[in-house]
């Protein structure tokens, strides 16, 4: 029913910046947040960053605040995340979500994810 499609991530150098986008066909509901999580090799998965439907409300993870940026395209349907400063730390395989709810910071309030893609940095 829901499909999300990320962009393909790579290996960048440490310093460096990098923007993921995904985009979700979702058919049957509209009005959903959209949120990033991450799982690094041997770590379990963890919340990143969060956006409403509007925009209106965001939220980071504090590892990430000050170098990560979550919007929101003019369709709805598309999330970004922009990331700067990037460090060894934040290797891992980046998963974009919908939460049919809004607004949440919880995984288990995710009920669509996207494949992964692999984000390596390089030190």
């Amino acid at each position: 029913q829901v499909q999300l499609v990320e962009s393909v991530g790579g290996l960048v150098q440490a310093g460096g910046s990098l923007r993921l986008s995904c985009s979700a066909s979702v058919v049957t509901f509209s009005g959903y947040g959209m949120g990033w999580f991450r799982q690094a090799p041997g770590k379990e998965r963890a919340f990143v960053a969060a956006i409403s439907w509007s925009g209106g409300w965001v939220y980071y993870a504090d590892s990430v605040k000050g170098r990560f940026t979550i919007s929101r395209g003019d369709a709805k349907n598309t999330v970004y995340l922009q990331i700067n400063g990037l460090n060894p730390d934040d290797t891992a395989v980046y998963y974009c979500a919908v939460d049919p709810n809004g607004d949440s910071t919880d995984l288990s309030e995710y009920d669509y994810w996207g494949q992964g893609t692999q984000v390596t940095v390089s030190s």
